[in-house]
């Protein structure tokens, strides 16, 4: 009998279930009842349940088969902890926010992983094995031994092994991108990129007084001759790459590209900085351009896009020790360091193979998730089937702006084309990021918002909303 039997006697409460022989798991069929009697009102929040050897003990059940019934149950978010004073049924969440964000760039949650079990016990072991001394105080090295060994670890899928001296580990991409800008160039500087490309260099490179210039790409990202042309004319200090999965328009520069472009950096002694947040969840991507010309490449790889926002941590690789204590030095006058905590967590998940289950994890869900614009948006989807973004190109009728602006007076946040421009113009697009939005239904809801929305013309939005 697969129907799952509540126990009417006086010592168990009416919600336990009678563990039935092929109802499935039989941690499933316990948070099943749990689930159930709070759907129904048999246990309403606030309500302690039974301690989980009592519980073991009713149901004739193991203590491990318990407590991965309790822990299911937390994670449909039925359940909380409170300490020593046991499990209570938790209050219904509420959401505080009706917008569909599809504007932020963040790795999906992760399929198959308990996020909340591995960021326990990750720090767990963290703080069994570290002296919590070094974990608060200041470390001007750019990571521990520890850390440059990990990230040695989570680079050797790239690049094979590496020293693990020639690492620096930042509080963050967006920290390092400035932080090069800082040690390689002065005032006035011209920087090089593509005409759409990511805006935190842009802004960095304002605030710092250089110039971005954009240089001409087609649908294989930077055109080389368009390089070797600006790097004559303007005598660039630094050209800048996002090559895998590019942010924003998804192009992965193939690898014939990229050593042209690494031997035009080797001939005008110009450094490229690679910003390559997305080469891990790729499928099958090129080798990095670093490893082209490595005297000349300085290749950043942040956790924060493949596995989550809270882990600002970054490992750029710079070969040359003399360029690293520069670097170091131009960290430090605005970003001393790495968070210790935050990096020797990021450490334990890499070297106990943590960091690579929740990848696979992010990478499955993305590409899941992929298949579902895919599906959805039709012959609107621009997208490699990878990665956390879409690039939408519009319909004539459409611009950029104007389309932005509709979709958020219908509870959806999306970034027109404009906020990735390096020159004066930019293409008539958006970008949407599949990852922010953590409910699957609520993205598939607010992609096929989005589609009738690209399918109407903005007069017939304009009469709808007076």
């Amino acid at each position: 009998m697969s129907q799952l039997k509540t126990i009417q006697d006086e010592d168990s409460p009416a919600w336990l279930p009678r563990l039935a022989a092929r109802g499935g798991p039989r941690f499933l069929q316990i948070a099943d009842a749990l689930q159930a009697a709070v759907a129904d009102g048999s246990l309403k929040p606030g309500d302690r349940l039974p301690p989980q050897r009592q519980l073991a003990a009713q149901l004739d059940a193991d203590l491990t088969t318990i407590t991965r019934a309790y822990d299911e149950a937390r994670r449909r978010n039925l359940l909380e902890g409170r300490g020593a004073r046991g499990t209570y049924v938790a209050a219904p969440k509420v959401e505080l926010t009706s917008i569909l964000d599809l504007s932020m760039n963040t790795p999906p949650p992760p399929d198959g992983v308990d996020f909340d079990d591995l960021l326990k016990q990750g720090l767990s072991q963290v703080l069994m094995r570290s002296n919590n001394e070094l974990l608060m105080t200041y470390h001007l090295g750019g990571g521990s031994e520890s850390d440059r060994q990990a990230g040695a670890k989570w680079l050797e899928p790239m690049f094979g092994p590496l020293d693990p001296r020639q690492l620096v580990v930042c509080p963050g991409a967006q920290a390092a991108i400035a932080a090069l800008i800082l040690a390689l160039t002065q005032p006035g500087d011209v920087i090089l990129a593509e005409p759409t490309s990511y805006p935190g260099l842009r802004a960095a490179a304002t605030q710092f007084g250089r110039h971005v210039i954009a240089v001409e790409a087609d649908k294989h990202g930077m055109v080389p001759e368009m390089l070797e042309k600006a790097c004559h004319q303007h005598q660039p200090r630094l050209v800048y790459l996002n090559p895998t999965l590019q942010n924003p328009t998804t192009i992965t520069i193939p690898e014939r590209r990229r050593k042209e472009l690494a031997g035009i950096a080797k001939r005008r002694n110009v450094r490229i900085v690679e910003d390559d947040p997305y080469w891990l969840l790729a499928e099958a991507p090129p080798p990095p351009i670093a490893t082209f010309a490595p005297e000349q490449v300085y290749h950043i790889s942040t956790l924060s896009k493949c596995l989550t926002p809270g882990l600002r941590v970054a490992f750029v690789l710079i070969r040359d020790p003399h360029e690293r204590a520069s670097f170091l030095a131009a960290l430090r006058s605005f970003a001393l360091m790495a968070t210790p905590l935050t990096a020797a967590l990021a450490t334990q998940w890499i070297l106990d193979g943590s960091a690579e289950r929740l990848m696979a994890g992010v990478r499955k869900e993305a590409r899941l998730r992929h298949r579902m614009a895919r599906d959805i948006l039709a012959g609107r989807y621009s997208g490699a089937g990878d990665g956390l973004h879409v690039w939408i190109e519009l319909p004539a009728y459409w611009n950029a702006s104007q389309l932005a602006r509709a979709a958020d007076n219908e509870g959806i946040a999306v970034t027109p084309a404009e906020a990735f421009a390096t020159g004066s113009g930019s293409v008539n697009a958006i970008r949407i990021s599949l990852g922010s939005i953590r409910d699957r239904e609520r993205l598939r809801a607010g992609l096929q918002q989005l589609s009738r929305l690209l399918a109407r013309r903005p007069e017939s939005f304009s009469a709808a909303v007076v």
